[in-house]
């Protein structure tokens, strides 16, 4: 642990360092925050993001949200909201203000200072899949419960790949351990199999406060030292319609008083738990939001914020939820247009409905992820291994999701649509004439090896040549990239005492029994 004069001990080694992770199993790009260079898609006219504002401020003026937390209760009192049992009602120029006492920019530092990953901007980063309950993948071939050895290598893929950029809720729910000290026992995995950004789960005192206690002690902070800039943020969701509830809050105001970072993200799926027009539910999100946003300001002026969407729509048929529809698509950039508007940051996801990793799960995330991009998203979850609408994980799905981001990571680098005289290229376009190839001349052997993406999961084999070599379907291929994966995995390097100070605090919190199951 850091002395009282604040001596750090460094968490990890250089992030330009991540292929020591054993023998090299795939060439992957280097890690790197990619940079959104395009502008974001606005489907809305002007008047029609005044709107959505409007009708957002009406919600929350005229119809007002539940809180079923006392204390935030208390704090509306005090600011001078209308506060009617459990029902708040806002003034708009409150909400408005508070909105604008939160940063439009914020950086997260991790254990490893060399992750730290900066949100806002046009800055655009990818997070795993967080909290399905359940887990699939090519060798058990059918839908079972998620369990410690499954959580710790979907772990190994998101420390593994460099395209994704922090590390979200619990990959799959390991049911095998109690609830009661779950936290303990993942938060252990995933601070020592990963140095990356790390989440808490909203849910209560015990659960945050463990967390926050862990996170400083990986990253060899003092308690100063923690609370003076974020390390580590949550998110939550409201309880759509129009409430939230008491853990979520409870576990934010607490992260909001020692300068942690917050993502408020309304669950609204339109024709069920929010009207049936993408514009409806996109205001009733908005509202849901800012609310939340504004009690965090209030309590701490300056909390870093960001505003999320999970904004999609059922199905009428059936009432299951949909994603990667051009309804989500829409209502996602939508959010995008708003969160420039309020000049909050934005969360996104990469999100499907399909139940394995099959055509379907690629189309439909692909579209996800595509409109995050379109957006202007800033933090995309579960931007690899969700399915069957986040209620499965899956690692073949985690590794083929994970080359659509590295692709896009590709399209946003500005090399592609540079227009310098060489890349014009006149004097190679003269020297093959009107007749030859390109293949032999000088301008293409001097940039041959990295002119173009290369796939690591892509076959671009011919038909023939696949079927020699195995005739091998995309998902076989990721299972056994997995495999390789896991066989040759590292973890990145944690000073010796700081690791046996995490396992002391495990040991000793668990001797006390954790945290309540019930709220």
């Amino acid at each position: 642990m850091a002395d009282s004069a604040g001596r750090k001990r460094r968490g990890g080694g250089r992030a330009g360092a991540s292929a020591r992770r054993g023998t090299s199993v795939i060439e992957q790009m280097p890690w790197s925050i990619p940079i959104n260079r395009d502008n974001p898609i606005e489907p809305m006219p002007p008047e029609g993001v005044e709107a959505i504002h409007e009708g957002a401020m009406r919600i929350l003026e005229e119809i007002g949200v539940v809180f079923l937390n006392p204390e935030a209760l208390a704090i509306f009192k005090q600011a001078g909201c209308k506060v009617d049992g459990e029902l708040v009602r806002f003034d708009r120029d409150f909400i408005m203000e508070m909105i604008a006492k939160a940063p439009s920019e914020f950086t997260i530092t991790p254990r490893n200072p060399d992750r730290t990953i900066p949100i806002g901007g046009n800055h655009m980063l990818f997070g795993n899949v967080s909290s399905p309950p359940n887990y699939w993948d090519m060798e058990i071939g059918r839908k079972v419960p998620g369990n410690r050895e499954m959580c710790q290598n979907l772990l190994k893929l998101t420390q593994y790949f460099n395209c994704i950029h922090f590390a979200g809720g619990y990959p799959v729910e390991p049911v095998d351990i109690h609830a009661s000290v779950r936290h303990l026992d993942v938060l252990f995995d995933k601070l020592t199999i990963t140095d990356k950004a790390m989440h808490a789960y909203s849910l209560g005192k015990e659960r945050v406060e463990d967390v926050m206690e862990m996170v400083r002690i990986a990253g060899g902070l003092s308690h100063e030292e923690f609370d003076a800039k974020p390390h580590m943020y949550t998110n939550i969701n409201s309880t759509s319609p129009l409430k939230h509830d008491y853990p979520m809050i409870d576990g934010c105001l607490r992260l909001a008083r020692r300068g942690q970072a917050i993502v408020v993200s309304p669950f609204t799926l339109a024709g069920a738990m929010a009207p049936v027009t993408m514009a409806g539910a996109v205001a009733q999100s908005i509202a849901e939001s800012l609310c939340a946003i504004a009690l965090f300001q209030y309590v701490a002026p300056g909390t870093p914020c960001v505003i999320g969407t999970f904004t999609s729509n059922v199905d009428m048929k059936t009432g299951a939820p949909a994603f990667g529809t051009p309804e989500y698509m829409r209502s996602t950039q939508m959010t995008g247009q708003m969160a420039r508007f309020y000049n909050l940051p934005m969360r996104s996801s990469g999100v499907c409905a399909a139940n394995v990793p099959d055509g379907q799960a690629m189309w439909e995330t692909s579209n996800s992820l595509w409109a995050a991009v379109q957006s202007g998203t800033h933090m995309v979850y579960h931007a690899a291994g969700w399915l069957e609408g986040g209620l499965i994980a899956s690692p073949e799905k985690f590794i083929m999701d994970c080359e659509i981001l590295q692709q896009i990571q590709r399209y946003s680098q500005p090399e592609i649509w540079r227009t310098d005289t060489d890349d014009i290229a006149f004097d190679a376009i003269q020297e093959v004439g009107n007749e030859g190839h390109f293949f032999g001349i000088q301008h293409t052997q001097d940039r041959y090896s990295t002119a173009f993406y290369q796939p690591f999961l892509s076959d671009w084999k011919n038909y023939e040549g696949w079927e020699a070599a195995g005739a091998i379907w995309t998902p076989e291929r990721a299972h056994h990239m997995f495999k390789d994966i896991i066989a040759n995995f590292e973890e990145p390097p944690m000073d010796v005492a700081i690791r046996d100070e995490l396992a002391d605090f495990v040991a000793r919190r668990k001797s006390e029994g954790g945290a309540p199951t019930d709220f």
